[in-house]
């Protein structure tokens, strides 16, 4: 191992040659409190930046075993850790000469805890990995600049960010406590029949649609609970808590137009994932199967049975195995719902103004103008319930626009000024007194739901010459070989993070499990509990800082997406 004095002496030594001769300092340095690796250095200025991780030993980062004693806690102090990491860069880097020079990064979270690579703590050490845009004026090599960066900016931002002693260690309390009481109390959802609860005082609306952050200015009405659906919860560190729990079985949300009816589903699709103190949503939770389901025009679509709600295609297409490169709204709706039922959602969450209408419902005078033997699709209104009923998937439902739900909800909450009221029994009057006209059409059951294998070799991430060519563009786009996957429909999303993750996951499934004989859920239950056993570092076989947790339901949602896929019918 080289020690510090050596990397300055190297960067001057190189100070002034070409690019490439930052090569000379990929390896290992011993500084006087922590140790450095340079991974990977980036080929010229303006390339993607070099890979650079910090070891602390905890005799000297000093972090008490409490607050990383179990999962919870760990991926907490992580987080908390990475973003004060990221604020120590912002103190004191700024861009050095060309192209990215001089720029420090590092995978910093947003307003959800989620399990990242960036921040790795044990009883040993303490590490962080970032990049850095290694400095040069064109591309001759900026030597002293670069020390300064690495020699004098970085053991000052890892002196602030990962010594216990300069943390803000309330702060850090209040991060474990928060996560590990959403972990447990999201556990704590099934026992008690529920599939999500949102907590007395919460805050919902979020500052603007590119602004996740709480609402803070006008009126902001903090969440409080209809009595009738109010549930107390005791929870390890917050003790008693109370808020609205959603009963397994139908939920419909009403109300009119900009009373919340929008902001409490969007509150509920992301009380999957868990989020930090002050974010307003720390005890919103989810059942983690969970899935927002819309309709999404123009996807492909591949050997997918819609046939419970599409079927009599004209011309004779298969609906059993129905494949489009192009799917309309309601066939695109249909393949969304079976796909997500196929890798094991429990829950779906439906916005009607997301979604096609021709799907959801078929009113009285319709059925009478246009017979049901001319009309392919069964609506959702006459699917919802048998579900529940026979595969134990619930609903939770935005509706505005048709009472005929009324007649196959369990539960009704009403928004008014972002005040939810239990109308339940009011929906069950007025369904009483006016019956429908309209016939139901699902039939005497939902039907079979059929699984699928993907075949490997459709899944191909070649590109020219090289074998695998895997990138990602934001947060909604992969480029996997020569194919592009677009994501903008998977709203669950939401760290760049994640979308590289389950970028590599798919070339990881690929290699390890896909064999022509394993069905989708098969393979992706492997995955998903490799990654569980030995971390997101599975996907890659260098260290990589910028992974966060995925579930299996984007992972099957980015696959479902590469128009390349094929698929065997088991």
């Amino acid at each position: 191992m080289h020690s510090h004095n050596d990397l300055r002496r190297s960067l001057a030594r190189i100070d002034g040659r070409g690019y490439k001769a930052y090569k000379e300092i990929r390896g290992t340095y011993a500084f006087p409190f922590f140790t450095f690796f340079i991974d990977h250095v980036q080929g010229d200025p303006f390339a993607s930046p070099s890979r650079l991780r910090v070891r602390v030993p905890q005799k000297v980062a000093s972090y008490p075993v409490q607050t990383f004693s179990n999962k919870s806690r760990r991926v907490a102090l992580c987080s908390y850790l990475a973003g004060e990491f990221a604020r120590g860069i912002r103190r004191v880097a700024g861009r050095r000469g060309s192209g990215k020079s001089g720029l420090m990064d590092i995978d910093a979270p947003g307003q959800e805890i989620l399990e990242r690579t960036a921040v790795l703590i044990n009883a040993e050490f303490v590490e962080t990995r970032f990049r850095v845009g290694l400095p040069a004026a064109g591309r001759r090599i900026l030597g002293q600049q670069a020390a300064e960066m690495l020699c004098e900016d970085l053991p000052a931002i890892v002196e602030s960010a990962l010594f216990y002693k300069n943390n803000d260690t309330k702060t850090i309390d209040r991060y474990v406590r928060v996560n590990e009481d959403a972990d447990f109390l999201r556990n704590r959802l099934a026992e008690l029949n529920l599939v999500s609860f949102v907590a007395d005082g919460s805050v919902l609306p979020r500052r603007s649609g590119v602004d996740d952050r709480p609402l803070k200015e006008g009126v902001v009405i903090p969440f409080e609970s209809p009595p009738s659906l109010r549930v107390e919860v005791d929870l390890p560190n917050a003790g008693g808590i109370t808020g609205m729990g959603i009963p397994e079985g139908v939920t419909l949300i009403v109300g009119g137009g900009f009373h919340g009816k929008s902001t409490l589903l969007n509150g509920i699709e992301l009380g999957v994932y868990n989020h930090k103190p002050g974010d307003g949503r720390e005890r919103v939770v989810t059942d983690p199967s969970g899935v927002k389901i819309r309709a999404e025009e123009g996807r492909r679509v591949v050997g997918v049975d819609i046939s419970p709600f599409i079927s009599n295609l004209p011309y004779g297409q298969d609906t059993k195995f129905f494949t489009t490169d192009n799917a309309s709204g309601s066939t695109s709706q249909a393949a969304n719902i079976i796909e997500a039922l196929e890798v094991g959602a429990k829950v779906l969450l439906i916005d009607e103004d997301t979604s096609a209408t021709n799907f959801m419902i078929r009113d009285h005078r319709m059925q009478e103008l246009v017979a049901k033997e001319k009309e392919p699709i069964t609506p959702f209104l006459d699917r919802v319930r048998q579900l529940f009923n026979e595969y134990g998937v619930s609903t939770v439902l935005v509706i505005g626009g048709s009472g005929d739900y009324f007649d196959v909800a369990d539960t009704v909450i009403a928004m008014e000024n972002y005040i939810p009221r239990d109308v339940s029994g009011e929906a069950r009057e007025i369904a009483a007194r006016y019956r429908a006209e309209r016939k139901p059409e699902g039939g005497k059951g939902f039907g079979t739901l059929t699984p699928r294998s993907p075949l490997s070799q459709s899944i191909d991430p070649s590109k020219g010459r090289r074998d695998v060519v895997i990138k990602t563009r934001g947060l909604k786009t992969v480029q996997f070989g020569n194919q592009t996957i677009d994501l903008s429909a998977v709203e669950q999303l939401v760290d760049w993070s994640q979308t590289r993750a389950l970028a590599d996951a798919l070339y990881y499934a690929r290699e390890h499990y896909m064999d022509g004989r394993r069905t989708l859920r098969e393979i992706l239950d492997l995955v998903m509990d490799d990654i569980e056993k030995k971390g997101l570092d599975v996907l890659s076989q260098r260290p990589i800082g910028d992974y966060c947790f995925f579930r299996k339901l984007e992972l099957a949602a980015a696959l479902n997406r590469l128009r390349t896929l094929e698929v065997e019918q088991r």
